[in-house]
């Protein structure tokens, strides 16, 4: 305590520590203690229906063989794959050949056997993680005790570990399912409140790029705004799969998105990336000097700092190794963004503790999933409980452009959503 408090002043990060993290840890504790009820039963029966799936999976790809062998050996599944099927094999190691997620995806379409394959892993893993996971993890008070860590990560955001809940899966209709199980005890509702893309809004922000902070002050849909600048179309000309491919490109840029891996996502030829890449930063040419500002600020300091004064150290970006140089480069442009949305719900989540407790509600802050936090309110609460976490959401923070939070409430998480 001597050497520390002078540390943080000199660093400016006393309103970060004092202010935001050191008041989260008392919410975080109480968040843990009060757990997420968790229903066994439909846990249970979930696992039932995944294990005959994975057995009809398993029939499925035993008859595409022509023979029975050990789906999960990646040694048989390569020879049955590449020698006996004949399909085009990536490199062959000495342990044999790779059936990783990635190599499976390029095998796509030239054979059935690969989408059972990739169904019977989504399915196991759903079983063994969640359905049969999960059951484990209910305590006597049938409620799920998960542990947050607020100092974990290097950007900020919370953490959450055994298990974790942060990482249900949401892509598939399947892994959503499984938000099922997750519900609101006896007399009593979930209450979800999400941000609204707080990510692209903090860029808009951050960069004071014109035409992004004017399509959210409009309320405009930011994807197909995009895909309108990018294409040179009205926005109402814009196709699904024109705004899907804007999506993938706002979003990566967040992220420091190269041509490469761009390319990858939309599976378009790296060139066509490029062009993709250079007309977006030519529509919002602000968010393009921002990303370089970072970076330089980054190389010059040996760190990124978000706007509330945190630091993330980035000695990727001295390094000699290319790969290494170029990860701190993505790094210091995330980081400032990314940290920044961690900053902001931490601030959202001590104001909704103090202001529940303020109001003599007994409803409390049970998860919280990045950008989105779920509280469990007794159903003759639910109105003024939407209410509070809407304005202590939005109120988190004053940006160039509104924060907007989307509360939804349901018997379930799943209801929820």
């Amino acid at each position: 305590y001597e050497a520390l408090p002078e540390k943080l002043a000199q660093n400016g990060m006393e309103k970060l520590y004092y202010e935001i993290e050191l008041p989260l840890c008392r919410v975080l504790a109480e968040m843990e203690y009060a757990g997420v009820k968790a229903d066994q039963m439909a846990l249970i029966s979930f696992g039932n229906m995944l294990q005959s799936r994975i057995e009809a999976a398993q029939q499925t790809i035993f008859d595409f063989a022509g023979r029975e062998f050990n789906i999960n050996s990646t040694k048989q599944l390569g020879e049955i794959l590449f020698d006996e099927l004949g399909l085009p094999a990536g490199k062959k190691t000495k342990s044999g050949y790779s059936t990783n997620a990635d190599v499976l995806e390029k095998l796509k379409g030239k054979h059935p056997i690969i989408e059972a394959i990739l169904d019977y892993r989504a399915m196991t893993k759903l079983k063994s993680t969640y359905a049969d996971g999960l059951v484990k993890q209910i305590a006597d008070d049938g409620r799920i005790h998960t542990t947050f860590q607020n100092l974990v990560t290097a950007t900020g955001r919370l953490s959450s570990t055994d298990p974790n809940l942060q990482n249900i899966p949401v892509r598939t209709p399947m892994g959503r399912e499984i938000r099922r199980a997750f519900i609101a005890k006896e007399g009593c509702v979930l209450v979800d409140a999400d941000y609204s893309q707080i990510e692209l809004r903090l860029l808009a922000h951050l960069s004071g790029d014109e035409a992004m902070c004017e399509a959210f002050t409009l309320g405009q849909d930011i994807h197909a705004r995009t895909a309108a600048e990018v294409y040179g179309v009205p926005i109402e000309e814009v196709t699904p799969q024109m705004r899907s491919s804007a999506k993938a490109v706002n979003f990566g840029i967040v992220y420091g998105i190269s041509a490469f891996g761009l390319a990858s996502n939309l599976h378009i030829s790296p060139k066509e990336a490029a062009d993709f890449i250079a007309r977006y930063f030519a529509r919002y040419p602000a968010v393009h000097q921002f990303m370089d500002a970072c970076v330089s600020q980054g190389k010059a300091e040996g760190y990124s700092v978000t706007m509330y004064g945190r630091r993330r150290p980035l000695p990727e970006l001295s390094s000699p190794n290319y790969n290494r140089r170029q990860f701190g480069e993505r790094a210091a442009m995330n980081t400032p963004v990314q940290g920044a949305a961690a900053d902001i719900i931490k601030i959202a989540m001590n104001a909704v503790h103090d202001e529940l407790a303020k109001e003599g509600l007994s409803a409390r802050l049970i998860l919280q999933v990045h950008d989105e936090l779920i509280v469990e309110t007794p159903v003759e609460e639910q109105e003024k409980v939407t209410a509070l976490l809407r304005r202590c959401m939005e109120g988190a923070a004053n940006l160039r452009v509104p924060l907007i939070a989307d509360v939804q409430a349901g018997h379930s998480w799943y209801d929820t959503k």
